[in-house]
């Protein structure tokens, strides 16, 4: 039972963990000058870094040791594939000025969190739930008919990382300790990666002040909203840390229409008011449940 206070320390970690993947965009198009994938691989080698130095820092060494096995270890191999291919799709959207679309995937996500949970898991819908996911269905399948242009993004952010949550919520490893053998598993593409770069001459770490500056910032970049994320979650309810989910995605589309000044087409103003809808049901049912619970 959380108490008054640990309530308000959960809103600023869960809201500034939320904030700070809203504010992401920003940082990655100061990136845009480098290879998505190249970013990728720094995220990864960087990430690892920071987070075995807390491992180390706290001494968890010996319990990530003890649940890097059997099950667990091949779920997170599994989990770590989902979230290498969210996180490129995620730094080429941006340099690609599809924004909006990558705002509108993670809109999609919670109503797809649900949709999972009932699928796999046998979870129950609420009739207010069950209309969320409908509404926010028939918002996507209008802009795949209208010719949705990089619909794909939307559908793979919200697909990788769905599925990705899904197998972290059956993987019983706590958020540091997965998230550390995950970016563990696939360092060794992240080193080939840049050790190929480096071959062909296209590598830029280590060979731009500024940009290498900000490669080698993607540690923390990655892990302070990840580790602001997990305390929240210690201290909330779920369905809170499932309201503040939208800021992120609110954030992102903000920025693509007011700064990044990204086009949008009739129809995808229309999935959004769709998905909107969707998730202020979603919203809706769950501030009911917590009030009957």
């Amino acid at each position: 039972m959380t108490g008054p206070s640990d309530a308000r320390q959960g809103l600023l970690y869960g809201g500034g963990a939320y904030i700070l993947w809203g504010l992401l965009p920003f940082y990655l198009h100061m990136l845009a000058a480098v290879a998505p994938v190249q970013v990728l691989a720094n995220r990864i080698l960087w990430s690892l870094l920071l987070l075995l130095a807390i491992v180390v820092a706290t001494r968890r060494g010996p319990a990530l040791l003890a649940a890097a096995r059997g099950r667990v270890l091949m779920l997170l191999a599994a989990s770590a594939a989902l979230i290498a291919v969210n996180w490129f799709v995620y730094i080429w959207a941006i340099s690609n000025d599809h924004l909006v679309e990558a705002s509108l995937g993670y809109f999609i996500n919670p109503l797809l969190n649900v949709a999972l949970g009932m699928v796999l898991l046998g979870e129950r819908l609420s009739r207010v739930q069950a209309a969320a996911v409908i509404v926010a269905g028939i918002g996507v399948a209008i802009l795949a008919g209208g010719g949705g242009g990089a619909l794909w993004v939307s559908l793979v952010l919200a697909l990788s990382f769905g599925f990705y949550g899904l197998i972290r919520k059956v993987a019983h490893i706590d958020a540091l300790g997965g998230l550390t053998l995950e970016t563990l598993i696939l360092t060794p593409f992240a080193l080939a990666i840049l050790v190929q770069a480096e071959r062909s001459g296209s590598a830029v770490l280590w060979h731009d002040g500024w940009l290498t500056t900000l490669l080698l910032l993607a540690g923390p970049v990655t892990a302070a909203p990840l580790l602001l994320f997990a305390a929240g979650a210690k201290r909330l309810r779920y369905t809170t840390m499932g309201l503040l989910q939208f800021i992120a995605p609110t954030l992102q589309f903000l920025e693509a229409v007011l700064v990044y000044r990204e086009p949008i087409t009739a129809t995808q103003l229309a999935t959004f008011a769709l998905i909107w809808l969707g998730c202020g049901l979603y919203a809706w049912s769950s501030i009911q449940r917590a009030r009957a619970a």
